[in-house]
């Protein structure tokens, strides 16, 4: 059976899935950027929680990350701008993933221009989301 951690997590990939960019899960960056962007979603770090006792109650708020990257040749920063607009679309249709998370947000963008050598260059930028959840026991 996953752990809360896990079925959170898997659940924010599903929830990103309908997106047009692909969406991939603790992959390396591939060599190719497809055209529609690329999407992905780091696990990243719980933290520590704040408990509380009587029952003890782990509250954490986990940091995944979202590495967003888009290679197109022409207006990279409208295809990188619309992107990160269905990012926002996609978590706030469901900020609590199906009831999983107490809140899901995710905090803005520092996007950077990287060039690449005979090819489009790549906007990208790294978008921390955070997820707040409570567990039983912080191994479950």
């Amino acid at each position: 059976m996953p752990t809360t951690r896990e079925t959170i997590l898997a659940a924010l990939h599903a929830r990103l899935q309908p997106l047009p960019a692909l969406v991939l899960r603790d992959e390396v960056l591939p060599e190719r950027i497809p055209p529609s962007g690329l999407i992905i979603l780091r696990d990243g770090q719980p933290g520590e929680p704040e408990v509380t006792l009587s029952p003890p109650r782990y509250h954490y708020q986990h940091r995944a990350e979202l590495e967003v990257v888009v290679q197109a040749p022409n207006d990279r920063a409208t295809a990188f701008d619309t992107l990160i607009a269905a990012i926002g679309t996609a978590l706030e249709s469901d900020r609590t993933l199906g009831g999983l998370c107490d809140w899901v947000e995710a905090e803005a963008p520092q996007p950077a221009d990287l060039p690449v050598e005979g090819a489009a260059g790549l906007k990208a930028a790294v978008i921390p989301v955070v997820l707040h959840y409570s567990t039983d026991d912080p191994l479950a």
